[in-house]
């Protein structure tokens, strides 16, 4: 162990890519997991929002683009395009105190809604991890249309 404590600054400043790689990852990781322990929102398994729709009736958003929506989304979802997505409208602001779920193709567009949801005062924010992307790889079922 010695050893290797020696020859560590020798390998740092011949390696100097390598090293800043390492510091760059670190980094990366430590703010992803810095991330995921403040938000104000919980993330979800596909298993996990359909135990919620069950037993709490959560409100499902489905934030996808129209196109995904009607190629299939959950059955009682309701479509709001991100573009006019406002957690301050008066249907929203009806289930402030209700479980939200909030769903998009793969999940990335959903995390921003919930954010915005959270900073808005709703107390129950869902966030499917894996977007619908996960949902159709539990083989859960989906419904076709305009919903």
């Amino acid at each position: 162990m010695d050893l290797f404590l020696q020859r560590l600054p020798e390998f740092a400043q011949n390696n100097i890519v390598l090293v800043a790689i390492l510091v760059v990852l670190l980094v990366m990781l430590v703010a992803g997991e810095v991330g995921r322990l403040t938000r104000r929102y919980t993330a979800v398994s596909p298993m996990q929002l359909t135990q919620l729709i069950n037993r709490d009736n959560a409100l499902i958003v489905d934030v996808s683009a129209i196109a995904d929506y009607q190629a299939g989304h959950i059955l009682g979802a309701k479509h709001v395009a991100m573009s006019q997505f406002d957690p301050e409208h008066r249907e929203l602001a009806k289930v402030k105190d209700l479980p939200v779920a909030v769903v998009c193709k793969t999940g990335q567009t959903a995390a921003t809604a919930c954010e915005r949801l959270s900073k808005a005062g709703f107390s129950k924010v869902y966030w499917l991890d894996g977007g619908m992307q996960a949902w159709t790889g539990a083989d859960l079922p989906l419904t076709r249309g305009k919903g």
